[in-house]
Protein backbone atom coordinates (compact mmCIF):
# COMPACT_ATOMS: atom_id res chain seq x y z
CA UNK A 1 0.00 0.00 0.00
CA UNK A 2 1.84 3.46 -1.03
CA UNK A 3 2.75 5.42 1.94
CA UNK A 4 1.50 9.18 1.63
CA UNK A 5 3.08 12.04 3.36
CA UNK A 6 1.53 13.95 5.34
CA UNK A 7 3.08 17.30 4.33
CA UNK A 8 6.06 18.75 2.88
CA UNK A 9 8.77 19.83 5.50
CA UNK A 10 11.28 21.63 2.35
CA UNK A 11 11.40 22.61 -1.13
CA UNK A 12 14.72 22.92 -2.49
CA UNK A 13 15.22 24.37 -6.60
CA UNK A 14 18.89 23.99 -7.97
CA UNK A 15 19.02 26.82 -10.52
CA UNK A 16 16.02 28.54 -11.11
CA UNK A 17 16.49 31.07 -13.97
CA UNK A 18 19.22 29.63 -15.89
CA UNK A 19 21.73 28.98 -13.67
CA UNK A 20 20.56 31.25 -11.11
CA UNK A 21 19.06 32.04 -8.11
CA UNK A 22 18.46 28.15 -5.52
CA UNK A 23 15.80 28.18 -3.37
CA UNK A 24 15.47 26.38 0.20
CA UNK A 25 12.14 26.79 1.98
CA UNK A 26 11.70 25.47 4.85
CA UNK A 27 7.90 24.85 5.20
CA UNK A 28 5.62 24.74 8.36
CA UNK A 29 2.73 22.18 8.40
CA UNK A 30 -0.35 24.32 7.83
CA UNK A 31 0.55 27.68 6.02
CA UNK A 32 3.07 28.82 3.64
CA UNK A 33 2.49 32.34 1.94
CA UNK A 34 4.86 33.22 -0.77
CA UNK A 35 5.00 37.02 -1.47
CA UNK A 36 7.08 38.92 -3.35
CA UNK A 37 7.57 41.25 -6.40
CA UNK A 38 6.03 40.68 -9.80
CA UNK A 39 9.10 38.30 -12.27
CA UNK A 40 10.39 37.11 -8.57
CA UNK A 41 9.67 33.59 -9.22
CA UNK A 42 6.75 32.89 -7.37
CA UNK A 43 4.70 31.17 -9.60
CA UNK A 44 7.84 29.57 -11.28
CA UNK A 45 8.53 28.06 -8.08
CA UNK A 46 5.40 26.58 -7.18
CA UNK A 47 4.50 25.17 -11.01
CA UNK A 48 8.17 23.27 -10.76
CA UNK A 49 6.88 21.18 -7.79
CA UNK A 50 3.43 20.50 -9.17
CA UNK A 51 4.79 19.95 -12.76
CA UNK A 52 6.59 16.77 -11.09
CA UNK A 53 4.25 15.65 -8.91
CA UNK A 54 1.57 15.79 -11.71
CA UNK A 55 3.46 12.71 -13.30
CA UNK A 56 2.23 10.53 -10.73
CA UNK A 57 3.34 7.59 -9.24
CA UNK A 58 6.75 8.02 -6.78
CA UNK A 59 7.31 11.37 -6.43
CA UNK A 60 10.99 11.07 -5.61
CA UNK A 61 11.47 9.70 -9.19
CA UNK A 62 9.47 12.29 -11.23
CA UNK A 63 10.43 15.63 -9.92
CA UNK A 64 11.96 17.79 -12.57
CA UNK A 65 15.48 17.70 -12.27
CA UNK A 66 17.17 19.85 -9.84
CA UNK A 67 13.89 19.78 -7.65
CA UNK A 68 14.22 18.22 -4.07
CA UNK A 69 11.43 17.80 -1.48
CA UNK A 70 11.55 16.56 2.01
CA UNK A 71 9.10 14.43 2.95
CA UNK A 72 7.19 13.80 6.73
CA UNK A 73 7.24 11.13 7.24
CA UNK A 74 10.90 11.12 5.51
CA UNK A 75 10.20 7.68 3.54
CA UNK A 76 6.92 8.42 2.65
CA UNK A 77 7.19 8.43 -1.53
CA UNK A 78 3.34 9.63 -2.48
CA UNK A 79 1.74 12.78 -1.67
CA UNK A 80 -1.55 14.00 -1.89
CA UNK A 81 -2.52 17.24 -3.70
CA UNK A 82 -4.21 20.12 -5.27
CA UNK A 83 -3.50 23.08 -7.60
CA UNK A 84 -5.69 25.87 -8.00
CA UNK A 85 -4.16 28.86 -10.45
CA UNK A 86 -5.62 32.30 -10.36
CA UNK A 87 -7.76 33.35 -12.93
CA UNK A 88 -5.48 34.79 -15.23
CA UNK A 89 -3.17 31.95 -15.17
CA UNK A 90 -1.41 30.08 -18.50
CA UNK A 91 -4.08 28.45 -20.67
CA UNK A 92 -1.39 26.01 -22.22
CA UNK A 93 -0.30 24.58 -18.30
CA UNK A 94 -4.08 24.22 -17.43
CA UNK A 95 -4.75 22.32 -20.40
CA UNK A 96 -1.36 20.04 -19.80
CA UNK A 97 -2.56 19.42 -16.27
CA UNK A 98 -5.62 17.37 -17.68
CA UNK A 99 -5.76 17.54 -21.95
CA UNK A 100 -8.09 14.64 -22.21
CA UNK A 101 -10.64 15.71 -19.33
CA UNK A 102 -11.17 19.22 -19.87
CA UNK A 103 -11.39 18.27 -23.64
CA UNK A 104 -14.62 15.98 -22.18
CA UNK A 105 -15.70 18.59 -19.49
CA UNK A 106 -16.09 21.08 -22.42
CA UNK A 107 -18.39 18.81 -24.02
CA UNK A 108 -20.89 18.38 -20.98
CA UNK A 109 -20.57 21.83 -20.40
CA UNK A 110 -21.62 23.11 -23.86
CA UNK A 111 -25.41 22.05 -22.96
CA UNK A 112 -25.66 24.79 -19.77
CA UNK A 113 -23.71 27.45 -20.87
CA UNK A 114 -20.50 26.70 -19.11
CA UNK A 115 -16.49 26.43 -20.72
CA UNK A 116 -14.51 28.67 -19.09
CA UNK A 117 -11.44 27.20 -16.46
CA UNK A 118 -14.01 27.85 -13.62
CA UNK A 119 -16.10 25.72 -14.89
CA UNK A 120 -14.20 23.26 -16.21
CA UNK A 121 -12.73 22.79 -12.57
CA UNK A 122 -16.25 22.87 -11.05
CA UNK A 123 -17.70 20.28 -13.48
CA UNK A 124 -14.43 18.27 -11.71
CA UNK A 125 -15.26 18.91 -8.57
CA UNK A 126 -19.21 18.22 -8.92
CA UNK A 127 -18.33 14.59 -9.71
CA UNK A 128 -15.60 14.35 -6.88
CA UNK A 129 -18.41 16.08 -4.79
CA UNK A 130 -20.95 13.07 -5.31
CA UNK A 131 -17.92 10.21 -4.92
CA UNK A 132 -17.51 12.16 -1.10
CA UNK A 133 -21.43 11.59 -0.57
CA UNK A 134 -21.54 8.32 -1.57
CA UNK A 135 -18.17 8.03 0.55
CA UNK A 136 -19.86 9.45 3.63
CA UNK A 137 -23.07 7.95 3.15
CA UNK A 138 -21.44 4.62 2.78
CA UNK A 139 -19.54 4.98 6.20
CA UNK A 140 -22.55 6.27 7.94
CA UNK A 141 -24.79 2.99 7.51
CA UNK A 142 -21.61 1.13 8.70
CA UNK A 143 -21.51 3.15 12.24
CA UNK A 144 -25.76 2.84 12.26
CA UNK A 145 -25.27 -1.43 11.59
CA UNK A 146 -22.78 -1.10 14.68
CA UNK A 147 -24.94 0.93 16.84
CA UNK A 148 -23.22 4.16 17.21
CA UNK A 149 -25.16 6.54 16.40
CA UNK A 150 -23.38 9.47 17.95
CA UNK A 151 -20.57 8.76 15.05
CA UNK A 152 -22.70 8.39 12.15
CA UNK A 153 -24.02 11.74 13.08
CA UNK A 154 -20.65 13.02 13.45
CA UNK A 155 -19.84 12.06 10.09
CA UNK A 156 -22.36 14.40 8.33
CA UNK A 157 -20.79 17.01 10.15
CA UNK A 158 -18.22 18.47 7.68
CA UNK A 159 -20.88 18.58 4.84
CA UNK A 160 -23.38 20.44 6.42
CA UNK A 161 -20.87 22.98 7.66
CA UNK A 162 -19.79 23.53 4.69
CA UNK A 163 -23.10 24.14 3.05
CA UNK A 164 -23.41 26.70 5.68
CA UNK A 165 -20.00 28.35 4.79
CA UNK A 166 -21.24 29.04 1.38
CA UNK A 167 -24.56 30.23 2.30
CA UNK A 168 -23.14 32.54 4.79
CA UNK A 169 -20.87 33.86 1.69
CA UNK A 170 -23.21 34.07 -0.62
CA UNK A 171 -26.28 35.63 1.52
CA UNK A 172 -25.46 39.21 0.55
CA UNK A 173 -26.85 38.14 -3.27
CA UNK A 174 -29.30 35.50 -1.96
CA UNK A 175 -28.38 32.55 -3.60
CA UNK A 176 -28.51 29.39 -1.17
CA UNK A 177 -27.62 25.66 -1.35
CA UNK A 178 -30.22 23.51 -2.57
CA UNK A 179 -29.72 20.90 0.26
CA UNK A 180 -32.37 18.17 -1.00
CA UNK A 181 -30.10 17.41 -4.09
CA UNK A 182 -26.80 15.51 -4.05
CA UNK A 183 -25.29 17.32 -7.17
CA UNK A 184 -24.67 21.37 -6.16
CA UNK A 185 -27.59 23.60 -7.31
CA UNK A 186 -28.51 27.23 -5.89
CA UNK A 187 -31.70 28.77 -5.48
CA UNK A 188 -31.71 32.93 -5.87
CA UNK A 189 -35.12 34.43 -5.76
CA UNK A 190 -37.08 31.27 -6.74
CA UNK A 191 -34.54 30.55 -9.27
CA UNK A 192 -32.64 27.50 -9.56
CA UNK A 193 -28.43 28.12 -10.53
CA UNK A 194 -26.13 25.90 -11.69
CA UNK A 195 -22.97 26.55 -10.43
CA UNK A 196 -21.35 27.70 -14.23
CA UNK A 197 -24.02 30.96 -13.59
CA UNK A 198 -22.26 32.15 -10.13
CA UNK A 199 -20.17 35.01 -10.64
CA UNK A 200 -16.05 34.59 -10.86
CA UNK A 201 -15.56 35.23 -7.57
CA UNK A 202 -18.51 33.11 -6.48
CA UNK A 203 -16.96 30.40 -8.69
CA UNK A 204 -13.17 30.74 -7.09
CA UNK A 205 -14.58 30.24 -3.65
CA UNK A 206 -16.68 27.66 -4.05
CA UNK A 207 -13.66 26.04 -6.16
CA UNK A 208 -11.31 26.06 -3.36
CA UNK A 209 -13.97 25.61 -0.78
CA UNK A 210 -15.18 21.94 -2.47
CA UNK A 211 -11.21 21.54 -3.23
CA UNK A 212 -10.78 20.83 0.22
CA UNK A 213 -13.67 19.60 1.68
CA UNK A 214 -13.83 16.86 -0.57
CA UNK A 215 -10.66 15.57 0.50
CA UNK A 216 -12.28 14.35 3.30
CA UNK A 217 -9.70 15.09 6.34
CA UNK A 218 -7.19 13.29 4.94
CA UNK A 219 -3.65 14.96 4.88
CA UNK A 220 -2.94 16.52 1.64
CA UNK A 221 -1.19 19.61 -0.03
CA UNK A 222 -2.72 22.33 -1.43
CA UNK A 223 -1.09 24.65 -3.84
CA UNK A 224 -2.77 27.97 -4.90
CA UNK A 225 -1.46 30.53 -7.18
CA UNK A 226 -2.64 33.97 -5.64
CA UNK A 227 -5.92 32.65 -5.13
CA UNK A 228 -6.92 36.28 -4.22
CA UNK A 229 -8.29 37.27 -7.40
CA UNK A 230 -11.63 38.30 -8.22
CA UNK A 231 -12.48 37.50 -4.40
CA UNK A 232 -14.21 39.90 -2.25
CA UNK A 233 -11.69 41.53 0.18
CA UNK A 234 -13.76 40.00 3.44
CA UNK A 235 -13.05 36.52 1.35
CA UNK A 236 -9.87 36.65 1.27
CA UNK A 237 -9.68 37.63 4.85
CA UNK A 238 -11.45 34.51 5.93
CA UNK A 239 -10.33 32.01 3.18
CA UNK A 240 -7.40 30.63 4.90
CA UNK A 241 -9.43 30.07 8.44
CA UNK A 242 -12.19 28.28 6.54
CA UNK A 243 -10.01 25.86 4.23
CA UNK A 244 -8.36 24.70 7.89
CA UNK A 245 -11.77 24.50 9.50
CA UNK A 246 -12.97 22.17 6.29
CA UNK A 247 -9.61 19.99 6.83
CA UNK A 248 -7.44 20.43 9.49
CA UNK A 249 -4.93 17.93 7.98
CA UNK A 250 -4.45 20.17 4.66
CA UNK A 251 -1.03 22.13 4.10
CA UNK A 252 -1.28 25.10 2.56
CA UNK A 253 1.30 26.64 0.14
CA UNK A 254 0.25 29.72 -1.57
CA UNK A 255 1.74 32.73 -3.44
CA UNK A 256 -0.30 36.13 -2.78
CA UNK A 257 0.13 39.84 -3.49
CA UNK A 258 -2.88 40.19 -1.09
CA UNK A 259 -2.36 42.10 2.45
CA UNK A 260 -6.03 40.65 3.49
CA UNK A 261 -4.77 37.09 2.93
CA UNK A 262 -3.03 37.22 5.82
CA UNK A 263 -5.04 39.92 7.88
CA UNK A 264 -6.79 37.03 10.25
CA UNK A 265 -3.09 35.70 11.78
CA UNK A 266 -0.74 34.53 9.35
CA UNK A 267 2.14 37.29 8.70
CA UNK A 268 4.02 34.54 10.49
CA UNK A 269 3.36 32.66 7.84
CA UNK A 270 4.60 34.88 5.12
CA UNK A 271 8.04 34.39 3.64
CA UNK A 272 9.58 36.18 0.87
CA UNK A 273 11.30 35.10 -2.51
CA UNK A 274 14.52 37.06 -1.57
CA UNK A 275 14.77 35.33 2.01
CA UNK A 276 15.01 32.07 0.33
CA UNK A 277 16.71 32.62 -2.46
CA UNK A 278 20.69 32.16 -3.12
Amino acid sequence: MPKYAEYIKKIEIDSLWSGKKHIIWDLNRQVNILSGSNGQGKSTILNKVVKGLAAGGEFPSHMLKGVRLEVVPEDAKWIRYDMIRSLDSNLQQSLADGDGFIRQALTALAGVGGGSLLDIQLYNLQRKFLDYQVNIGNRIIEKLQAGDTDAAQQLSTKKKRFQDIVDDLFSETGKRIIRTENELRFTQIGEVLLPYQLSSGEKQMLIILLTVLVEDNQPYVLFMDEPEVSLHIEWQKRLLDLCLELNPNVQIILTTHSPAVVMNGWVDAVTEVSDITT
